[in-house]
């Protein structure tokens, strides 16, 4: 017997920053696409991307029509006195149709239960819920039904997680790496006045500056220097967690390389360790990166589970640096 093929398929679920991306990773493979309004709500709130209502009630009648899901991420924390906001999207997700809203504030959370109690609710990796007796909580007390995993633990600590809870699960397989536990982290919020829980971004562009020192391209954020690359050398985006630090007689990156991570050899254990759903970043990327990174991972779930080996190096040149990591899945991190 097929060792895979007594496994649950898992989902996969991709990014869409606009329609045209949605309809994107839809033909591409995905189970599911996550996306999010053209306001605060989201935490991708970019200029040029996101969905209207209008344009989320069209996008995800097409992808009904091709049998994926649609999930909407409102995934920032409501400002005081501004609830109305964050309330109003999940009434407009729920009525144009949406699979599951992706929450993270506690009392969006409460509101959602007990003002939209068929709507399906998935946690945010926001909320960092990161052990059994948290994740638990938010099952029982609220209904959540899946919860997005932060990227900070094992496959055996995700198997632990797993034994013990009453919902799904969902982790990152590919993009950009956040090597703190999401919505913990204070130290861009220090840096650019931006908070990664209301704003969306951790290394703001607005606060992003590069230029040249001599031989070096100098990358900085918030008017601190991050990072110097040599001449010619591909340049990574100015994240302080993943920038060079000076400790003691070290001199380097402490935590991780500034590179993506990719999962995608670690999908069987994964599927072992009873994950529903593996996750892609990437809403503020082209709808070229979308159709690679979602067709790749289409092709390494759908060769597992026929029991065909999964083949290496498929998204490497799609990866910053075109360089990828696995991250904490292995603990590989100094």
């Amino acid at each position: 017997m097929n060792v895979a093929a007594a496994l649950t398929r898992p989902e996969l679920v991709c990014p869409a920053g606009t329609p045209a991306a949605l309809r994107t990773a839809v033909e591409a493979g995905a189970d599911a696409v996550y996306c999010g309004f053209r306001d605060e709500t989201n935490a991708r709130n970019f200029p040029g991307l996101n969905f209207s209502p209008q344009e989320l009630t069209d996008s995800i009648r097409f992808a009904h029509d091709h049998g994926s899901k649609v999930l909407v991420a409102i995934n920032t924390f409501p400002r005081a006195g501004a609830e109305t906001l964050w309330h109003e999207a999940v009434a407009k997700a729920e009525g144009a149709g949406a699979d599951a809203v992706i929450l993270a504030d506690l009392g969006l959370v409460a509101h959602a239960a007990a003002k939209h109690s068929k709507l399906r609710l998935h946690l945010s990796v926001q909320a960092a819920a990161s052990n059994p007796d948290v994740i638990r909580f938010w099952a029982e007390t609220f209904g959540i039904r899946r919860v997005v995993l932060p990227r900070v633990l094992t496959v055996p600590e995700i198997a632990a997680i797993n034994a013990e809870i009453p919902c799904e699960t969902e982790v990152f397989v590919f993009g950009g790496l956040c090597v703190m536990a999401e919505g913990r982290c204070s130290l861009s919020s220090h840096v650019t006045g931006k908070s990664p829980n209301m704003n969306g971004v951790c290394s703001p562009p607005s606060h992003v500056l590069y230029k040249e020192e001599g031989e070096e391209l100098v990358a900085e954020l918030g008017g601190f220097t991050i990072d110097r690359t040599p001449k010619g050398v591909p340049a990574p985006y100015p994240t302080l967690c993943k920038g060079r630090f000076t400790a003691g007689d070290y001199a380097g990156h402490v935590f991780e390389d500034p590179v993506s991570l990719d999962a995608a050899q670690l999908i069987p254990p994964l599927i072992e360790a009873g994950v529903t759903a593996f996750k892609i970043e990437g809403r503020q990327r082209s709808r070229a990166y979308t159709q690679a990174v979602v067709g790749a991972f289409r092709k390494a779930v759908d060769d597992h589970m026929a029991g065909r080996p999964i083949a290496s190096d498929m998204t490497k040149r799609l990866a910053e640096g075109q360089t990828t990591t696995a991250g904490a899945y292995k603990k590989t991190w100094r």
